[in-house]
């Protein structure tokens, strides 16, 4: 059976979200003859976001497969595909900010960054360890889930500021 793990909306909401916050008030203070062009631009600004963040993760019984968007891999995301035999370990390396991401090691030396901003996360890592035998209790999010809903409710904060302020 394939499952489908789509990016946490808190992850999508918070990149949105701050996409809006900072670049609302751009049309506002566009001089005239700038004024299309900037409602323009933000515009394919705000598809980009959507876009990017709509990548996802499939399982199957016999493979894990990530899959990316057309804009992300203009922006050099690439999708991927592992049999989950070639899968041999699960290793990981620190963050600066003091996470840690987690990458699978392929049988013939490949590296690929497991993702840890997927909804139903828990449901993942059981398929994970059902289909590699490998220990999954280390793995979390990257980011405590509360970072996303911060960021989501002060960018709202400030969308609703700006557009106070310019309406007003």
């Amino acid at each position: 059976m394939i499952e489908k793990f789509k990016t946490l909306f808190s992850v999508k909401s918070s990149l949105i979200s701050l996409y809006l916050a900072l670049t609302i008030p751009i049309p506002f203070y566009s001089i005239d003859q700038f004024r299309n062009l900037s409602i323009i631009t933000f515009t394919v600004g705000l598809y980009l976001i959507i876009n990017i963040t709509s990548d996802y993760v499939e399982t199957s019984e016999n493979k894990i497969l990530y899959k990316t968007s057309f804009i992300s891999k203009c922006f050099g995301k690439e999708s991927w595909e592992i049999s989950w035999k070639d899968i041999i370990s699960i290793k990981s390396l620190p963050t600066s900010q003091g996470s840690k991401v987690y990458y699978f090691k392929t049988r013939n030396g490949d590296n690929f960054l497991i993702p840890q901003r997927l909804e139903n996360f828990d449901k993942f890592l059981s398929i994970l360890q059902r289909y590699t035998k490998l220990n999954v209790q280390e793995i979390s999010y990257l980011s405590p889930l509360w970072t996303y809903k911060l960021l989501t409710f002060l960018s709202c904060t400030m969308i609703i500021g700006e557009l106070f302020a310019f309406i007003v």
